[in-house]
């Protein structure tokens, strides 16, 4: 399989470091370690037949469906609690800062 494209991502120190002395025990290097992990991964993934993935496709459709009819429909009584929230977190975090220094 010819090379061609570059790919890159992080991990934390712990799994780099086990990678890298796996790849020294096998006596490979760190990208092909990589790549057989990677193959062996796509090669043994449960893979959705036609059937299933028609038939998750419908219950998607079905939940976007059926959670549209809710857009727009919630309300919380105040019209102008959007404008206010910076007031109101501040008297809330007033309210709470008094009744800690009460006790």
């Amino acid at each position: 399989m010819k090379k061609t494209e570059v790919y890159s991502w992080r991990v934390a120190f712990e799994l780099k470091q086990a990678l890298e002395e796996t790849a020294k025990a096998e006596k490979v290097s760190l990208a092909q370690l990589l790549e057989r992990i990677v193959l062996d991964w796509l090669a043994h993934r449960p893979q959705l037949d036609e059937k299933e993935g028609s038939k998750e496709k419908d219950i998607q459709r079905q939940l976007h469906q059926s959670a549209t009819q809710a857009f727009g429909k919630i309300h919380g009584g105040d019209p102008n609690r959007s404008q206010q929230v910076s007031q109101r977190v501040k008297s809330k975090l007033r309210e709470s800062f008094e009744s800690q220094r009460a006790h």
